[in-house]
């Protein structure tokens, strides 16, 4: 069995949604201090829809290729749907990941999460009530 699914390998190899939005609504950054990586996403609000997401990522191939597919499954989303994204999902989303590797899942997860607690500290008459 391989290490990395061929879904991995594709968004490590061609990352989507790579860059910078200038303009954005809401960003957010998060790291992991035990393996170094560190995820930085962008996100553009129109409405209550993220209408672009980018991320830059430093760190291995599967910070990236969770990176790339979590912006890929919030693109075009409402906020309520975006903020529900789970490392879970985007494990899934890429035919999964080693065991030791789930920690990147987990940060392309807090790093959305974080990018909408930046928006809705900037827009709080926005924020959901619970």
């Amino acid at each position: 069995m391989a290490l990395y699914s061929e879904k991995v390998m594709d968004h490590f190899r061609n990352p989507r949604n790579v860059g910078v939005i200038e303009d954005a609504d809401a960003v957010g950054e998060v790291g992991n201090a035990k393996c170094g990586d560190i995820m930085k996403m962008y996100l553009k609000i129109d409405g209550d829809v993220v209408s672009d997401v980018k991320f830059e990522t430093f760190g291995c191939g599967s910070a990236i290729a969770s990176s790339s597919m979590a912006t890929e499954l919030i693109k075009g989303q409402p906020l309520s749907e975006a903020g529900r994204l789970t490392n879970k999902a985007v494990a899934e989303a890429l035919d999964g990941l080693p065991d030791y590797k789930m920690h990147c899942s987990v940060l392309a997860e807090q790093a959305i999460r974080s990018a909408l607690e930046d928006y809705y500290s900037r827009h709080p008459e926005k924020k959901p009530q619970n």
